[in-house]
């Protein structure tokens, strides 16, 4: 049985944790993203289909293809990033299903149904990419998680040659510069969006 973490962890992963818009110029290494994808590929997902598929865009030339296909302010964001990370989903995730979930044959539950493949694949690759912002914070580092970009043209840009592939959302990653964030935004308590039935 697991312990609850300390009130440090929960600070780190939740209650002291931000979304940055911008960073300072501290690197973030190969070997960080290397170890982001090994926390969070342990996160759960249904029949362990694992649909992300992951841009790292490290390099300047990276940055500047995917800023071009961003809103103006979250190009600025991405250009001036260590790195940002493009969460995409691939809809034929259950062509892996034999390898990643061999107890049974759940290829067969999604392939020729595509629109429960779709479905699936954003679902989980949503919840992997909550995976990814919570492997960052309990690693040191922090994320700046958005929408705000033209998803085909990204898709184009990133994807090519994989047209089952499609992005979800886009995060920055880096060490966070306080100066650019704003004050915390309201957290309701338990009643006002919560019900015990």
């Amino acid at each position: 049985m697991s312990e609850p973490l300390s009130d440090q962890a929960l600070d780190q992963l939740f209650r002291a944790a931000r979304s940055y818009n911008g960073y300072t110029d501290r690197p973030v290494s190969e070997a960080q993203l290397h170890a982001i994808w090994e926390l969070m590929k342990f996160g759960p997902t249904s029949a362990n289909c694992l649909p992300a598929r992951i841009v790292w865009c490290a390099s300047d030339d990276a940055k500047r293809r995917l800023a071009a296909h961003a809103m103006p302010a979250n190009a600025e964001k991405i250009l001036q990033a260590p790195v940002t990370a493009i969460i995409g989903m691939d809809t034929e995730f259950y062509e892996n299903l034999p390898e990643l979930f061999p107890h049974t044959d759940a290829r067969s539950w999604f392939a020729g149904n595509d629109e429960l493949a779709k479905v699936t694949a954003f679902r989980n690759s949503s919840l992997q990419g909550g995976y990814f912002i919570l492997a960052a914070r309990a690693l040191g580092l922090d994320t700046g998680p958005m929408s705000g970009f033209a998803n085909d043209a990204v898709d184009a840009e990133f994807f090519a040659g994989q047209p089952s592939v499609k992005s979800n959302f886009i995060a920055t990653l880096g060490y966070g510069d306080a100066a650019t964030i704003f004050e915390r935004s309201p957290r309701p308590g338990f009643d006002r969006f919560n019900r015990i039935a």
